[in-house]
């Protein structure tokens, strides 16, 4: 679906690599394999603030009959980004974003990018870029972020910005936080779920003083629902509540979950962080349809009740965004995966809400969405 205003608002050829947080440190030339899955706010200043995920990537992967991975590295003197080579004969390349590791009896993956968070500043409306704020970009520096940070989510709770990024490395993948006072000037709080969790968003609100968290915990196995049950087997979309938004308790009632009628939401997770409407909790999620490699990601909605997040009110089962070739094609040349829009961000517009989605792990896509839509 195309709104009236739906446009790539930063695309790779935006970033000035001489000015990332791996320049320097190692002898291979790099390039922006994508700039996406943007985090969104509003600064104080009336602008708004996405949070890009920068992923830098080598030029050349693969060389010497190995394929090779960056790595953030803090042992034996002052922290850098080195090289890390596999041999090929070992590995599996078919996915651009990654490979896979053969032989170890389970499945181990590394990354052909590491990501890192660059603060992009918009005009209110989020058409125009404002600044791009280089000394505040988020890289690793801590050894469970090794393999990078991605898809920050920003939420703003009273006069406090959170903000959940994914923290990836050998030793787990975590989910880590982020505060800050202005929504430009971070502060690391912690590692807040210790298990693989690609979806933490905190509801823009507090419901009875608590803090409310959706979350999609990941897995290899999951148990079947009863023949002819209205739901299917797979990840979901899980709550969790918080006296502090550092420790979290999984709400023992399910949430958003796949639907049995329909093969395009086999596998969902969380989009936006909740938003307080007349209605109730809007919220934007993604639903993964199987194909090929990578699958269809297209976005949907929900309207939670605001005072019981577990009651779904409404659930939309067409796709409010879906991936656009025509936003793309101006940058045809730089576009490795087709039929992926992943939502991330969403901000107040007035009469309508204005949201941020990574087009094809390659851009920031802006779309402006009528709130009449979620009142009907």
């Amino acid at each position: 679906m195309r709104y009236p205003v739906d446009t790539l608002v930063f695309v790779p050829d935006d970033v000035d690599l001489s000015r990332s947080p791996l320049a320097g440190h190692f002898d291979a030339p790099t390039y922006v394999l994508g700039a996406f899955n943007p985090g969104l706010t509003r600064l104080p200043n009336g602008n708004l603030l996405m949070m890009v995920r920068v992923a830098e990537a080598l030029c050349h992967p693969i060389r010497d009959a190995h394929v090779h991975a960056i790595r953030w590295n803090d042992e034996g003197g002052a922290p850098a980004y080195v090289l890390d080579a596999w041999p090929l004969e070992h590995a599996d390349t078919a996915d651009p974003r990654k490979f896979m590791l053969t032989g170890g009896g389970w499945k181990v993956m590394a990354l052909t990018s590491l990501s890192w968070l660059l603060p992009v500043e918009m005009s209110p409306d989020g058409l125009r870029k404002v600044a791009i704020h280089y000394d505040k970009a988020i890289a690793p520096t801590h050894s469970f972020q090794c393999y990078g940070i991605e898809d920050a989510r920003i939420s703003r709770v009273g006069d406090r910005y959170l903000m959940t990024t994914c923290s990836v490395s050998p030793e787990r993948h975590s989910t880590t936080l982020y505060s800050s006072d202005n929504g430009l000037d971070w502060r690391f709080e912690g590692i807040v779920l210790d298990h693989q969790n690609k979806d933490m968003l905190i509801f823009e609100g507090l419901i009875d003083g608590q803090y409310w968290a959706q979350t999609r915990p990941l897995g290899d196995l999951y148990f079947a629902y009863p023949p002819g049950s209205e739901w299917r087997a797979g990840p979901s979309i899980n709550l969790a509540t918080s006296p502090d938004a550092l420790h979290w308790k999984p709400h023992v009632r399910p949430s958003i979950r796949p639907h049995a009628s329909t093969v395009a939401t086999a596998r969902i997770g969380g989009g936006t962080p909740p938003v307080l409407t007349d209605a109730g909790w809007l919220t934007l999620w993604h639903g993964v349809e199987p194909n090929g490699i990578v699958g269809i990601y297209r976005t949907y909605w929900s309207i939670m009740d605001r005072d019981d997040p577990t009651k779904i009110l409404r659930t939309d089962h067409a796709p409010l965004i879906e991936a656009s070739p025509q936003l793309t094609q101006p940058i045809e040349h730089q576009v490795y995966i087709r039929d992926v829009v992943f939502t991330t961000g969403i901000a107040d517009g007035g009469d309508h809400y204005i949201v941020v989605s990574g087009e094809g792990d390659l851009a920031c896509r802006l779309t402006h969405i009528p709130k009449t839509l979620f009142s009907e």
